[in-house]
């Protein structure tokens, strides 16, 4: 799973996620495209789930690119534990979504398979995301 190599706070505060995603909202590398439309915290687990997902539906063809990095820790405390008592251990790490960000981008495949592969990642995140296409994209080529 993804997660960072070192942190430089091992409990970060929480924050808002305010307005749009102003880097990471155009296709960079593929021609394809998964794109948040809401703000979320997406976990590792989210983003592994996802990936899984597009690759088998993909058949291994074409290539795949995920342009989220889950960087920020979330702490949780444990079940039944009374109020007080500090802030709870790390619990897992999360990626920030702005709407607006590029999630995932494929190349090398059909436009119909990539359509199932985002529509069956889609399922596996916790939030509204559309599938889009790169503006030069010519279905003859």
């Amino acid at each position: 799973m993804l997660q960072p190599k070192r942190v430089r706070y091992r409990k970060t505060q929480k924050g808002r996620i305010k307005g749009l995603s102003m880097r990471g909202n155009t296709l960079e590398f593929g021609i394809f495209g998964l794109k948040a439309l809401e703000p979320s915290y997406i976990t590792a687990r989210q983003i592994e789930a996802a990936r899984i997902a597009i690759t088998r539906e993909m058949k291994r063809q074409g290539q795949v690119w995920n342009r989220i990095f889950p960087d920020k820790p979330l702490t949780k405390k444990p079940a039944e534990v009374r109020m007080g008592k500090g802030k709870g251990a790390p619990d897992c790490f999360v990626a920030v979504v702005k709407p607006g960000k590029i999630i995932f981008e494929l190349d090398g495949i059909a436009k119909t398979v990539a359509e199932r592969a985002i529509r069956l990642a889609m399922h596996k995140l916790p939030i509204k995301a559309h599938f889009i296409v790169r503006k030069d994209y010519d279905p003859t080529a």
